[in-house]
């Protein structure tokens, strides 16, 4: 289950409008709760630049934002949780190429679809699996809402 407050749910959204008809992409702040990868609470959304050479049918996270961002996590006593990206005219649901490139198991993946322009569903999907090899996609429920920071 992920817990985010209902402001980044609507800045991810937003986010996946403004980059239409590219794909958007960004990363995941916030805790573990009690220590499982079973449920995460996102306390930030980082907006990232797609590094992808075709931003409009895949997004890529570059290194040095992933670094950059992962200081400061640590630095605000946060981890990375997740990730986000849009889908322009498709599905909120994994594609092929996101299973294929996503690493970072136990860690939630919000997909976003933006059907001309607008952002329709936004679903997320926990990364499971032991090991690259049995790595897989499994949905969980997003829940939006107003929390106490």
């Amino acid at each position: 289950m992920v817990h985010m407050p209902q402001s980044i749910y609507d800045q991810i959204r937003r986010h996946g409008e403004v980059a239409y008809p590219y794909e958007c992409c960004g990363i995941l702040l916030g805790q573990f709760n009690d220590g499982t990868v079973t449920t995460h609470t996102v306390s930030h959304a980082v907006p990232v630049p797609n590094a992808s050479a075709t931003p409009a049918r895949h997004y890529e996270i570059g290194s040095k934002d992933l670094i950059l961002v992962m200081r400061e996590a640590r630095a605000a006593g946060c981890e990375i949780v997740g990730f986000y990206h849009s889908h322009p005219d498709h599905p909120a649901q994994p594609s092929a190429t996101d299973l294929r490139e996503a690493h970072w198991l136990g860690c939630s993946y919000v997909i976003t679809a933006v059907i001309q322009g607008r952002a329709t569903a936004t679903r997320a999907f926990l990364l499971t699996g032991k090991s690259e090899e049995d790595k897989g996609f499994a949905e969980e429920e997003l829940c939006p809402a107003e929390l106490s920071d």
